[in-house]
């Protein structure tokens, strides 16, 4: 799994004019699912994410994480993270797990996300998506749970 992380003032997800999710303070995640991914990818990516100790303490020293400001996530399914350029000028997705099999992931990580008491806001799988965001920092993160 991979994800792009970017911790944010505010973000909101709208599809067909309407929003489908908004958060204040917190993180915005581009989600990824990649053919091998599983249970032990998504728990690794989610531990990673809330606990990140990315939000500034008093000092503006990077101290605090998701958990610790009280921050909300939003989700954003994101295939195109798999997305190679290597070759051609065309990405080929073939890394991508393919949507069926990539969709209950998805929502297992949103399901798991919120187990841990966080507001946990979404896009829409399989949508086109318009998504808006004030990045705070800017801070952007990539993690790949593939060792």
């Amino acid at each position: 799994m991979r994800a792009v992380i970017q911790r944010v003032s505010s973000a909101r997800v709208e599809v067909d004019g309407e929003v489908t999710g908004a958060i204040e303070r917190g993180l915005l995640v581009y989600l990824g699912i990649g053919r091998g991914d599983g249970p032990k990818d998504s728990a690794f990516l989610l531990e990673k994410i809330v606990n990140a100790r990315i939000f500034e303490n008093a000092e503006g020293k990077f101290d605090k994480s998701l958990l610790d400001v009280g921050g909300a996530l939003l989700v954003v399914s994101q295939f195109t993270l798999y997305g190679d350029l290597r070759r051609g000028r065309r990405p080929s997705f073939d890394g991508a797990l393919p949507p069926e099999e990539a969709e209950p992931m998805y929502d297992a990580f949103v399901r798991d996300a919120r187990t841990r008491g966080l507001p946990v806001a979404t896009g829409r799988f399989r949508a086109h998506m318009h998504v808006s965001s004030l990045n705070d920092g800017p801070v952007t993160l990539w993690l790949d749970s593939a060792t």
